[in-house]
């Protein structure tokens, strides 16, 4: 099977990378997709968040701890697993066509248009997160797919859990896009914190959640503001 680059492709701005810290892949018939935790030059296009060996092998870690974790307890919210490649650090996940976000602006509708019910979908994962006892910072809706009318949630690299030390913001920007840190800036300021704060995660995920209201609804960032209340 053959895999080409996957990016997005966004109105006034063209193509994007689908994601900002691993290679994204897609097979010809869009049945497959391919998380590829290698920073490729030629797909992040010299603009390469995350260089250090170790922080990419650390995202590695984390997303297949927590996808699996999720596949073994919530399997219908996240994507058929066809493979793990550990040695290639590949992840094979079984889709049905481009993303959550590109198929509305695909089809130039709204998201309930794409799925009717993407809402409380959207929800009932977060809610899973919240039960498995971890927090969930990769929220793009470019982190969804939809299969048979499921929402099925992808990218468990920025996923952490009380029983870790709690880290500086600071720690994270690398892997945060240059757009994601102006909105959290704001809030940021608002608030009296800096890159230089330590917060317990569930308050990141609380600020998290603010960084993405220009994505979504305002009434789904705060029903899901209140799962973490």
């Amino acid at each position: 099977m053959k895999y080409e680059y996957y990016y997005n492709t966004v109105p006034g701005q063209g193509q994007v990378r689908n994601n900002l810290v691993y290679t994204s892949l897609i097979s010809e018939d869009k049945k497959t997709f391919v998380q590829w935790y290698h920073n490729d030059t030629e797909y992040h296009q010299g603009k390469n968040e995350i260089i250090d060996p170790e922080l990419m092998q650390d995202k590695w870690n984390r997303e297949v701890e927590y996808l699996t974790l999720m596949y073994e307890n919530y399997n219908d919210m996240v994507p058929e697993i066809r493979d793990i490649d550990i040695k290639e650090k590949k992840i094979y996940l079984n889709i049905d066509g481009v993303d959550f976000w590109q198929q509305h602006f695909d089809r130039q509708c709204r998201y309930e248009d794409v799925l009717s019910d993407w809402l409380e979908q959207m929800l009932a994962i977060l809610e899973a997160h919240n039960n498995l006892g971890f927090y969930k910072y990769s929220l793009h809706p470019s982190s969804y797919f939809v299969v048979d009318g499921r929402l099925k949630s992808i990218n468990y690299f920025f996923c952490h859990s009380d029983n870790e030390a709690q880290l500086p913001l600071e720690h994270f920007r690398s892997h945060i896009s240059r757009d994601r840190q102006e909105k959290l800036e704001v809030f940021m300021s608002y608030n009296d914190i800096n890159w230089n704060s330590v917060l317990p995660y569930k308050t990141l995920q609380t600020i998290c959640l603010e960084s993405f209201r220009s994505n979504y609804p305002a009434g789904f960032i705060d029903r899901a503001k209140m799962i973490y209340a």
